[in-house]
């Protein structure tokens, strides 16, 4: 399947108006839904179906022929996403969608075929579930736009409710440019009216993609460019006074002005093109901050889980600090602490220290960037504190106390804090 998507990625390169108009015969081969089976990740929720996985795998052959002969019949259709929900760091709850375990095949064939079409089009502000185009390139990137830019004023945008929202028709319209496959745009549409199942209550799709699909990250990747970044870069650069410049993860983009009055005809602007394709800016989390060489502000800005803010480096030259924002600290340490308030009599000691490690090990991993090496460490003494006390309450009698801890943890030894990613290196050009 990479040699005929590698075909299809070169026919999307060679021109801006080329379509691609046969794609859909990949769906049709049992050997590349077998490499989309193998890899989904195992031990997932199942969908409104119950099957699992490991389930549907016991008989792969026989079920994805099934899968193709009715695709071929055109009597496939998308089952409804299971919706669950998970708890968000100001109390809300955020809606996931579960798709059923052959519609999740369709679906990461899907999302293949898209990313090999679109991915040549995508611009450098895109970041988010595209390959070398990560949290940590997003941050690199933006930290050196406001190091080498005279930017004094970030726009901090959050989209209300993006993926419930997305316009289906317009959503079709942006798919259109680049697939002519009438069948791979039938199934497309199909997908998305799929519906959402919640408890026993069945709901019609007319907006919106399910979040938590497969396919959705790289349809909001399709709707953002054409909605969001080639506007910017096409129009908005070019009306703009002073320097301006965008970073956008998936739904999430911050963008940077050399002045106040670009920044607000920004704001103004975005607002009425957001509007345009059915979306909103969320009025309490977007703001215009003062932010950047010079401006000797205090004011800070959250991307991507990280506080920014105006600080100097050792030899007293401007730089972008960056530390956990505290949202995400207090949950991270929410979730671990019913996590092991769960475990803790669930098995051995030893099979859960383990999973910990692996748990601290990620967070580190993912915040362990320049200049938050002390929100590392305070985590990982929070930890402790966690370990300690669910230790302690496997049973009655208490089985550790506070000052025999570094004692425990010298035999039973904890991740070290240590930093994964230097954001301080320029940013490669190109």
């Amino acid at each position: 399947m990479q040699t005929q998507l590698a075909r299809i990625a070169e026919l999307a390169k060679s021109g801006r108006e080329v379509k691609v108009r046969n794609v859909q015969y990949l769906l049709g081969q049992e050997e590349n839904l077998v490499e989309c089976f193998q890899e989904l990740k195992k031990r997932k929720a199942s969908g409104v179906d119950g099957v699992s996985l490991e389930e549907y795998g016991k008989n792969l052959s026989g079920n994805l022929q099934g899968l193709i002969s009715r695709m071929k019949s055109w009597s496939y259709h998308p089952q409804p996403v299971r919706r669950v929900y998970i708890p968000k760091a100001d109390g809300k709850k955020r809606p996931l969608g579960i798709p059923a375990t052959e519609d999740k095949i369709v679906q990461a064939g899907m999302t293949k075929i898209l990313d090999a079409v679109f991915e040549p089009s995508f611009l450098g502000c895109s970041f988010g579930f595209r390959k070398g185009a990560g949290c940590h390139e997003a941050l690199w990137k933006l930290g050196d736009m406001i190091y080498r830019n005279p930017v004094q004023w970030i726009i901090d945008v959050d989209i209300e409710r993006f993926f419930d929202t997305v316009d289906h028709e317009w959503m079709m319209k942006f798919v259109e440019h680049r697939i002519g496959d009438k069948n791979f745009l039938r199934m497309l549409k199909r997908l998305l009216r799929s519906g959402v199942m919640e408890g026993n209550q069945y709901s019609e799709t007319t907006i919106g993609t399910p979040q938590g699909g497969i396919i959705s990250p790289v349809l909001a990747n399709i709707y953002l460019h054409y909605v969001l970044d080639l506007w910017f870069e096409k129009v908005m650069k070019k009306i703009c006074w002073g320097y301006a410049g965008m970073v956008r993860y998936a739904d999430d983009f911050v963008i940077c002005a050399e002045n106040e009055v670009d920044a607000k005809r920004i704001m103004e602007k975005l607002r009425e093109r957001l509007s345009k394709f059915g979306l909103k800016v969320s009025e309490e989390k977007t703001r215009i901050v003062k932010f950047g060489r010079g401006t000797g502000s205090k004011d800070t800005f959250n991307f991507l889980g990280f506080t920014h803010y105006n600080t100097v480096g050792r030899n007293g030259s401007y730089k972008v600090g960056r530390k956990t924002e505290k949202k995400r600290f207090a949950r991270a340490l929410m979730s671990l602490n019913l996590w092991l308030r769960r475990i803790r009599n669930a098995c051995s000691v030893k099979e859960w220290w383990k999973l910990l490690l692996v748990k601290i090990q990620g967070h580190f991993r993912y915040y362990g960037i320049s200049g938050n090496f002390r929100f590392l460490k305070r985590f990982l003494n929070e930890v402790r504190g966690l370990v300690l006390k669910w230790l302690n309450r496997r049973s009655q009698k208490k089985t550790i106390i506070w000052v025999d801890m570094p004692e425990y943890l010298k035999r039973h030894p904890l991740p070290t804090p240590r930093i994964y990613h230097d954001l301080y290196r320029p940013y490669p050009i190109g």
